[in-house]
Parts: structure tokens; C-alpha cells; sequence
């Protein structure tokens, strides 16, 4: 028994001292399959009667009910599973495997029946109508309807943008344009065109709007090959980063309240994570003879040279990435892996930062379990005047919050380059 321990001890020892150059690309694809199908696996098409337990396949018919929802998470009308369903298209795209673009075209056919529309949409009018705003937040698909911020529509929008474009339909047509006409025109705004909210202070700025507004807009640009998206979310970053930058830190503050001209109280992980995978999206996008790129690729690296030095001894970064005695992360971690290995390969970034990808990776893995469990996943979080607020955020596992940013990650990392260290002694020669 003694002998058995001592050998797992030295694989596990073997196993955590390879370099992370050595690290095989299969394991990033073997978990980021392991999660997607997981995903798959567990999505029941179907509603549920919260009160009575009844379940429907079709709500033709069906008498509204607001404690009628529906069953699977992945089926609900929210940013996360925006994000969620970019990363399984993404996944699809880098494995030449259909099955998971099809699996978020039914998504969104299910989301899109007729009927169901029919029976939510009543349902919402009637209880906007007899209720208030406050009711609707308790029936699902109210962000269809409500369409008033970019938690409603954003990261949606921006994934029916990349279906639509291989599966059109007039329905993802529809409210593709409704989003466009809302971030456009209806979208609060500073007087210089920064997105802001509406709370908690009038005119908030959030760190988090950055990819609930570029999502949309570089998919937009692409799409549409109208420079006006460009501009928009590159002026977007560098006005995020007007407000936003902490120069002490080298990281972004959650928030910025104009009318108090006061920062919020956190480097949060996942807030800085929103900003530089958006960063990302838009340079992967954007053309290469745009005017505003290379500010957006000087910019870039700024964020990069600043979250690297807050990354732990585990490869990840803390919830807030300043306190390392705050809890270690996932989705930050995975949002900033993400950027890195694509800044590598685009050549935004010097090869070296890979390694920083790769520690980044192996952290995650630590929070993944080898049946593609997502742990570690901070859930949905505000804006608090408080350190404890985010020090005690509750953390969730298998949501699509973590889901998709990992999912992200984990196919960047797919075909990231190894590490290529220059050793001393290659050099030596160079020297007169």
C-alpha cells in the first residue's frame, strides 16, 4: 500500500513539474469536449409548472401561468448563455464538429417556436401591464421583452449574429435589428458616447458593459462591414479606460460613478476579465487599417502587462485580483487566458506572455473536474461599496456565468503555441 502512495505522489509530483511549453494542446480539447457535451447532454426541451410539477413539451393552448418556466438553464434568456452559446459555436468551429452550432440552432428554434413565443410574450404584457417592472423579473424570457439594458439583449444578439449568419431566419433577423436599434439609439449614454447605467448612481459606469455592448458591436461590424461599429467599440475601450484605469494598480476598477466622480471599491477579477475579452473580440475583428487599432492593440497590452502581475501561484487569479487572501477565480482566469493565447497567435503580444496562458490553463484545470464539472464560478455580481461584498460572492458550479468564458479559454487553448525559451547559453556566442 505504502509503495502504491509513494508512486502516485511521484506522478503527481512528475505531473505538476513539467514545463508549461511541455503541456499536451489534447487536454484543453479533451475538457472543453468533456463540458460542451455535458452541456448537451443535459438539455431537456421542455417547461415546467414550478407549483404543480406538470411539464409540457408544447404550451399551445396552455393557460398562462407565471409559474410555468422553462426546465433546462441553457434554454433561458439571459447574457450568459449569450456567451455560452459564442463558445460552443467557437468550439464547433475549431473541431469541425457540427453538432454543437446545431445544438444552439435548436436553442434557439425552441426559443423562437411560434407558440412559445406567443404564450411568454402574453404572459409578460399581462403582468407588465397589471404588476409593474419589478413582477416581470420573475417570469422567464422577460429580457426578450423588456429589451431596456445589454444584460437583456447584448451577448444574445451577438450570438444569433454568428448563427444567422450560417442558419437564416427571420425571427433572429427580428431581434437582431431590435438589438441593434436599442444599443444604437435607446442605450443610456455619457455626453461623449461612454456606455453607462442608470444605477446604482445615475450614470454608472461598469466595467462588465464593455462585452455586453461589444459583443454585439464588432459582430455588427463584421457583418455589416459598416466602420460605425468599429468606431463605437473602440471608442468604448479607450473611454472605458479614461474611466476606469487605475494606473497605481495596472487593472481596471469595477465602476465609476460620474456624478460622485468617485471609483467603485474593487479589482474585480471577472470586471477586468469583461473589458479584455472584449478587447480581444474587437481586434479580431476590427480592420487592419483601421485609425483607432493600433490604440486599441497599445491598449491591449497595457491590460496585459497589468493583469499578469496579479496572477497566483496556481496559475489563476483571485476573485479580487489585488487580495490574494480573496478566493481563486475561474471566470477571470479564464477570460484573461482567453485574451492572452489569442493575442499570442495574433501576434499582438509577444510569444513569451503564452506562458502566462499556459499557467493560466493549468490553474483551471484545478477547478475542473475530469467529468468537465465547472467549479469556482463567482455568481452574477452588482456594484457594492464594500470589499466584503465581493470577498463573500457565493460560487456556483456547472453555470453557464463560468461555462462559457472557460469554454472560451479552453479552445483558445486548443492550438496556443508551446513556450520557447531562449537559453543562456544560445546566446553566449552573440557576445564579443
Amino acid at each position: 500500500m505504502m509503495k502504491k502512495l509513494c508512486l502516485v505522489f511521484i506522478s503527481v509530483l512528475q505531473l505538476c513539474s513539467v514545463p508549461a511549453g511541455a503541456q499536451t494542446n489534447d487536454k484543453a480539447r479533451e475538457m472543453a469536449v468533456k463540458i460542451a457535451d455535458r452541456i448537451l447532454a443535459s438539455t431537456t426541451y421542455e417547461f415546467v409548472d414550478k407549483k404543480s410539477g406538470k411539464t409540457y413539451t408544447s404550451l399551445k393552448n396552455t393557460p398562462l401561468n407565471k409559474a410555468v418556466k422553462v426546465k433546462s438553464k441553457y434554454l433561458d434568456w439571459h447574457y450568459t448563455n449569450g456567451v455560452t452559446n459564442i463558445a460552443l459555436m467557437e468550439l464547433g468551429n475549431k473541431l469541425g464538429n457540427s453538432k454543437y452550432e446545431n445544438y444552439v440552432l435548436k436553442n434557439m428554434d425552441f426559443v423562437f417556436d411560434a407558440d412559445n413565443q406567443s404564450y411568454f410574450r402574453r404572459l409578460y404584457e399581462e403582468t407588465l401591464k397589471n404588476e409593474g417592472w419589478k413582477a416581470v423579473n420573475a417570469l422567464n424570457w422577460h429580457m426578450i421583452y423588456r429589451n431596456k439594458r445589454l444584460d437583456d439583449n447584448g451577448p444574445m444578439g451577438a450570438s444569433l449574429i454568428d448563427l444567422n449568419r450560417k442558419h437564416p431566419d427571420e425571427a433572429f433577423r427580428k431581434y437582431i435589428e431590435s438589438t441593434n436599434h436599442h444599443l444604437m439609439f435607446s442605450e443610456p449614454r455619457l455626453a461623449d458616447g461612454t456606455i453607462a447605467r442608470l444605477w446604482p448612481h445615475v450614470n454608472t459606469v461598469w466595467a462588465d458593459d464593455a462585452f455586453m455592448a461589444l459583443s454585439f458591436l464588432v459582430r455588427m461590424g463584421e457583418v455589416t462591414g459598416d466602420n460605425k461599429y468599429f468606431d463605437d467599440a473602440a471608442n468604448q475601450i479607450l473611454n472605458y479606460t479614461r474611466y476606469l484605469w487605475c494606473p497605481e494598480k495596472g487593472v481596471y476598477y469595477h465602476c465609476y460613478h460620474t456624478d460622485t466622480k468617485i471609483h467603485g471599491v474593487a479589482h474585480w477579477s471577472r470586471a477586468n476579465g469583461w473589458i479584455f475579452m472584449a478587447t480581444a473580440d474587437l481586434l479580431s475583428r476590427m480592420p487592419e487599417n483601421h485609425p483607432m487599432r493600433e490604440d486599441v492593440i497599445e491598449n491591449f497590452r497595457m491590460q496585459t502587462d497589468g493583469v499578469i502581475r496579479y496572477q497566483g501561484a496556481n496559475g489563476l487569479w483571485h476573485q479580487l485580483l489585488d487580495k490574494p487572501d480573496s478566493y481563486e477565480e475561474i471566470t477571470g482566469t479564464s477570460m484573461f487566458v482567453f485574451g492572452i493565447a489569442k493575442g499570442v497567435k495574433e501576434g499582438w503580444l509577444h510569444p513569451d506572455y503564452i506562458y502566462v496562458a499556459w499557467e493560466g490553463l493549468k490553474g483551471m484545470l484545478t477547478k475542473i473536474t475530469p467529468e468537465g464539472d465547472v467549479t469556482a464560478i463567482c455568481v452574477g455580481t452588482g456594484i457594492m461599496p464594500s470589499l466584503s461584498f465581493y470577498y463573500n460572492r457565493p460560487q456556483w458550479k456547472n453555470d453557464p456565468m463560468g461555462e462559457g468564458p472557460v469554454l472560451r479559454a479552453l479552445v483558445e487553448m486548443i492550438d496556443a503555441p508551446a513556450y520557447a525559451e531562449i537559453k543562456a547559453e544560445q546566446q553566449y556566442d552573440k557576445i564579443k
